[in-house]
């Protein structure tokens, strides 16, 4: 996506993970626990990859794309594929992005990584804040 910006990287995290696993500190129960959810969101709007499982290493990957922010009203925390977020980028004001990595086999996930997306706000403007119905 070439509109990226303010991207963090979680492959480090990841390594550390992993390695703990590996070495038996951390058990595949506290790793491989993806929710319902989230293997649904995979299933319907992720997009496969060609990497193994690093757990299983049976299944391939999929990503997930989450979107996240203010001016998004309904749509704040749900999945998107990649062709939503290119539309989403010309169309909405800034919104953030978190990617997910699931194995639908064993459960395995993790933040891969996380970015801004949208039209920037201009310098000295505040950003449009959505209003409150009044509550009585």
């Amino acid at each position: 996506m070439p509109g990226r910006r303010s991207v963090v990287d979680y492959s480090l995290q990841r390594r550390a993970v992993l390695a703990d696993v590996h070495a038996g500190r951390t058990g595949l129960f506290e790793v491989c626990d993806a929710s319902p959810y989230l293997t649904r969101a995979a299933r319907y709007h992720g997009e496969q990859t060609d990497d193994p499982c690093p757990v299983c290493r049976r299944e391939r990957l999929t990503l997930v794309n989450y979107v996240y922010g203010e001016g998004l009203g309904h749509v704040s925390g749900q999945a998107k594929t990649e062709a939503e977020l290119a539309r989403m980028d010309a169309m909405q004001e800034e919104f953030s992005v978190y990617t997910v990595e699931v194995c639908r086999g064993c459960g395995w996930n993790h933040l891969d990584c996380s970015y801004v997306l949208g039209n920037e706000p201009e310098p000295g403007r505040q950003p449009r804040r959505r209003r409150r119905a009044a509550t009585d």
